[in-house]
Parts: C-alpha cells; structure tokens; sequence
C-alpha cells in the first residue's frame, strides 16, 4: 500500500477544513484519524494485504512477521489487534487497543515497532507516569490526575493469566467505585519488547493537548476542547514531514540488517482474541 499522492491529498483534505481544538487529557481526546497509524506503518513499507473494498484494514510488515488489524465493525470493543509471530529466541505475542484509544498515541508505539530499537536502556513506565504527575498507587499501579485513566503493570502473581500484561484501562467515573464504564483499553503483554510500553506510556502521559476538530468525536464530555493557535496546515504539514522520517530511517534500517523488502506473503487472518 504505497502511500500515493491520492493518499496524501486525501489527509490534508480532511485537516485542512478542519479548525483544530486543543484536547487534553489525551486519553479523553478520542481517536483521532486513524491515518496516523495505517499511514505510518506504510510510511515504513508495510503492505495492505486485507480486501480493498472492506472495512477492516490488515497491514503486514515487510520481514512478514508483524500484522495490525483495524476493524471498525469489531463486537469486542478491539478496533486495533497487533500479532507478533515468533522469531529465534524472540516469543510471539499479542496486543489489542480500544476503539477511542487516540491515534496519536498509538502511533507512537508502531513508530517504535518500525524503527531501529534505542542504545539506551527504557525508562521504567511508572518513572515517566510519576514525572507527568500521575498518582502511583503502588508497585504495580497508577492513574492519572482525574482518576478516569488507570495504568497496571504486569505482577509476578498473575505471571500465567492475563495479568501478565501491562494494562491500561480509561473510564467514566465510577460513582464511588474507581472504575466506571470503559471507553478504551490497552492490553500488552509481558513479552511485548520494553522499548514500545515506554513508547506508549510516553505518549499517554504527555501533557501535550492533541489537535481535534471543532465536531469530532471525544472520549469524554469533560475532555477540555478548545480552538488552538494551530493551523490546519501546521496538522497536515507535520503529518507528512514523520512520514518521511520513518520512511527514510525504516529503509535505512533494512539495508542495515541486509532484509530484503519482498512481495506480501498471501494474507493470512490473525485470529480474533
């Protein structure tokens, strides 16, 4: 799925009528446009391998061993489910979002799957929470300032269920109880590298509004929505400059590794979870 000028244009058709508003929390901010991922991950040479006339988009990575589904029509509330095949001493796993997870912050963890893994060793997620003032409950949980979204790490009790996964858990208020209704969930397992829950946690915990249109879904009524000094260009102009940066450093990357970039394996669903 190369990403063509028809592509391209479409984007900043869709921004450039757009007045962009200043969304904050992040995790309230809705999704977003869903390009930001599906654009990105092409940006890096993967290749749209699910019906053209569907729905539901499945991308596959040039080395065949990555597939992201997005699925609007998904009865689970898992619009994005992310598979990992095995590979040597490396496990396979799994990965689900919600369908209000925002775009951006998903984003951020496949521009961290695509690219070269960082020399530096990860933050503890809980070191990058506790800077951005989210409240540490204890060892293995957190939530943010307005209590309406919970992170929980993996703890060594729950090391063969799903609690052996980082979790991350945005809801109403519960009406006395800490966890309302869900509007978007997270789950990452264990094996997920630990490079890309950073990525994560980084961009959920961001106090950097996220630009929405004036009428575009929200997560929550209480989100702050307010008009930005942002251009609509500024969001077009900026969506197509990191898609050239990880157009340019996943090609480098490749040859790096000497993988050659092949034709798509024939698409093969990933089962639903």
């Amino acid at each position: 799925m190369p990403l063509t000028e028809r592509l391209h244009a479409a984007f900043a058709h869709t921004h450039a009528t757009q007045l962009p508003h200043d969304t904050s929390p992040r995790h309230l901010a809705g999704p977003g446009d869903a390009r930001h991922v599906t654009h990105g991950l092409a940006a890096a040479g993967w290749a749209r391998t699910s019906d053209p006339l569907s729905p539901e988009i499945v991308l596959r990575s040039p080395d065949h061993r990555y597939t992201m589904q997005f699925d609007p029509q998904s009865a689970t509330g898992a619009w994005w489910r992310l598979t990992a095949e095995p590979a040597g001493p490396e496990p396979g796993w799994y990965a689900e979002f919600g369908e209000l997870v925002p775009a951006e912050i998903l984003s951020r963890f496949t521009d961290a799957l695509v690219l070269p893994v960082p020399d530096e060793s990860p933050v503890d997620p809980f070191q990058i929470l506790g800077r951005e003032g989210w409240v540490i409950e204890s060892s293995s949980t957190a939530h943010s300032l307005d209590a309406m979204c919970h992170v929980r790490r993996p703890t060594e009790a729950g090391r063969w269920t799903w609690e052996a996964s980082w979790r991350v858990d945005t809801c109403s208020p519960g009406h006395g109880t800490p966890m309302g209704p869900s509007i978007w969930h997270a789950v990452l397992p264990d094996a997920v590298p630990a490079h890309l829950i950073g990525a994560f946690i980084t961009a959920l915990a961001d106090p950097e509004p996220l630009q929405r249109g004036m009428y575009e879904r929200l997560g929550h009524h209480s989100a702050v929505h307010v008009r930005s000094q942002v251009r609509p260009e500024q969001v077009v102009d900026d969506h197509a400059s990191r898609l050239r940066t990880l157009q340019a450093r996943a090609r480098l990357a490749r040859r790096q590794q000497g993988a050659p970039v092949t034709s798509p394996a024939p698409s093969r669903r990933a089962p639903r979870r």
